[in-house]
């Protein structure tokens, strides 16, 4: 289950962190029972200020920024890309309310771990809270702490279930785990921020597991467990269940074009009946333009092959094959060509 995965895929950089915080001043004779080596020496840009040894959860790093030295530049893997933006809410009292998108922002930069040290990291988050005022500041800085450390409690939640030993999880056992992860999360978190941070993924879970348990039941019939799935996904909350009712009706309009390929009055006669008239229209339209595109494609790819096979090559090479593109396609679509040509 995609959004029960994500829940649960943190945990290496968790444990990475974890490694980070707790790691004592050592020389090479006097190693205590609890070190444990680095993974790697991280570039020079990105060294690891040593943590405070009094530190004992992730929580106890927030507003510890003096002790921290930061980069300029972002981590590698953040260069180009913006900081996820609509987080900085607050009520008409000035206090912070809790949205997904804090918790994106949370994230974005601590997927960086191991470019830099989670302490690092921290305060980087702490730079964009700067944004806030107060109290909204304080309480963001609150909500960071707990949930930096509902993430080492899940991974050491996750690492006993590693250790189960324990293969394939039948609905029982997926339904008790999520029921574990939802209430870590309202430990560490209030309800409110954890309805914030986690209830779509939660709600996407609960449908999932309990469609698990409809698929798994071997008393019902065929009939019995379309329609039990169906009452579990009317459940749902409205713009999930929207969602995959889009899903399912494009997915149902691929299995439709391949039914009546050979009777397009009739695919266009399905298409105005599930989507509408006029969007039916707007989806005729683009598979008249795809077809288009597939036909001046294969015909572009015949003749690149014809000229990579002709003994050309550099510039010379490369020069046909632009003029080619020119050919069959209009400026945007040679950027698309060009694309497709780098990956195959």
């Amino acid at each position: 289950m995609k959004a029960l995965a994500r829940a649960l895929v943190p945990l290496v950089l968790i444990i990475a962190a974890a490694v980070l915080w707790l790691w004592p001043n050592t020389d090479d004779n006097d190693l205590s029972a609890s070190a444990v080596p680095a993974a790697e020496q991280l570039p020079e840009q990105s060294q690891i200020v040593e943590p405070d040894r009094r530190i004992e959860r992730p929580s106890q790093m927030v507003g510890k920024s003096k002790t921290v030295s930061l980069p300029e530049m972002l981590p590698p893997s953040l260069a180009g890309t913006s900081v996820p933006d609509g987080w900085a809410l607050v009520d008409n009292t000035g206090s912070l309310i809790p949205t997904p998108e804090l918790r994106q922002m949370f994230e974005y930069f601590l997927s960086a771990l191991g470019e830099e040290s989670l302490q690092q990291l921290v305060l980087r988050i702490e730079k964009s809270l700067r944004a806030l005022d107060e109290p909204a500041r304080g309480q963001a800085l609150e909500t960071l702490g707990a949930y930096l450390d509902y993430k080492l409690a899940v991974a050491d939640l996750e690492e006993s279930y590693d250790n189960s030993g324990q293969g394939r999880l039948d609905a029982a056992q997926v339904r008790q785990r999520m029921d574990e992860i939802q209430a870590l999360r309202r430990t560490w978190l209030d309800n409110t921020t954890a309805d914030a941070f986690f209830g779509e993924e939660e709600a996407i879970d609960g449908f999932q597991a309990e469609q698990m348990r409809i698929v798994q039941n071997s008393d019902l019939t065929d009939e019995q467990r379309q329609e039990a799935i169906a009452r579990a996904e009317a459940a749902l909350p409205e713009p999930l269940r929207k969602a995959r009712e889009e899903t399912r009706r494009f997915t149902d309009y691929e299995q439709a074009r391949q039914k009546y390929a050979d009777n397009p009055a009739a695919l266009q006669a399905w298409r105005n009946e599930v989507f509408g008239a006029e969007a039916g229209q707007r989806l005729a339209d683009l598979d008249q333009e795809q077809k288009a595109w597939d036909n001046r494609w294969q015909a572009y790819s015949d003749e690149r092959a014809a000229l990579m096979s002709s003994g050309l090559a550099g510039p010379d090479l490369d020069t046909a094959i632009d003029r080619l593109r020119a050919r069959h396609f209009n400026e945007t679509e040679q950027i698309r060509a060009q694309a497709l040509d780098s990956i195959r």
